[in-house]
């Protein structure tokens, strides 16, 4: 599913299960903290993370799910977390590629790296509330610092999904873009920084890791989420949730345990 491929020092790691929304499983998830790895290994001063087909990442992969005998525990801390922590300390400048459909663990990957480069149409947020589950990845410590606790509850209620141009425009991501534009920017973008003095790009980044995470708590935030995730695992409304999702079809929701 994941691809690398590594020219003129820049690394590209794509998402290429399009026929799913390039949603993840934990093999998955393996797939692309190996190919940060070799990337790393391989002394690359850029990376560009994309997604191929319709969408960027729609979030976990839960079509084979069955929410009785799921790890969520082991999914949530022993694969996602510490993906997201390597991509974040990638020793050179990340872009990505937001477009299409960027929820869950695609939001989550985005929130992991330096530079987010958006497509007007792309769809982000938090589509939790039908499956009986709560925002992770992250999401909880970026919507707080730059929505507020009040657009944060909305959007978390609601279900709502923020267009590419409404993100930007909230400060959640970097710039927004013609969706046939933003990947020749991100790469334009990734070229540009390959060639600048990366080792100062690299002090800079140390210190926003430091300040953000002193802000917005974004790690505990995260193990925070994981707790709660895994806690929401064990209700009916979660079982009912997949089902539904998995039936194709509206879930009905009970509020207990």
């Amino acid at each position: 599913m994941i691809e690398l491929t590594i020219t003129d020092d820049i690394a590209e790691v794509v998402l290429n299960a399009p026929e799913k929304r390039n949603a993840v499983d934990a093999s998955a998830l393996q797939e692309i903290s190996d190919a940060y790895t070799a990337a790393e290994r391989a002394g690359v001063r850029a990376l560009v993370l994309r997604g191929e087909g319709k969408a960027f990442c729609a979030g976990r992969d839960i079509a084979q799910v069955d929410p009785r005998t799921d790890d969520a525990a082991g999914f949530m801390r022993g694969s996602l977390q510490p993906l997201l922590e390597q991509m974040a300390a990638f020793p050179a400048p990340t872009f990505a590629v937001a477009h299409g459909a960027c929820l869950g663990i695609g939001l989550g990957l985005l929130i992991a790296t330096d530079v987010v480069y958006v497509a007007e149409s792309a769809k982000l947020g938090s589509p939790f509330a039908a499956l009986g589950a709560t925002l992770d990845s992250g999401g909880h410590a970026l919507f707080f610092e730059r929505l507020g606790a009040h657009r944060t509850f909305d959007l978390v209620y609601s279900g709502r999904l923020l267009s590419g141009a409404e993100a930007v425009a909230a400060g959640l991501f970097s710039q927004a873009f013609p969706d046939d534009e933003v990947l020749a920017a991100t790469r334009a973008a990734a070229a540009h920084a390959a060639q600048g003095p990366t080792l100062a790009f690299l002090a800079t980044k140390e210190i926003i890791r430091g300040l953000r995470d002193e802000r917005q708590g974004l790690w505990r935030s995260v193990e925070a989420e994981n707790a709660a995730q895994v806690e929401l695992s064990q209700t009916a409304d979660f079982r009912e949730g997949f089902a539904a999702f998995q039936q194709k079809r509206k879930p009905g929701f009970t509020g207990r345990g």
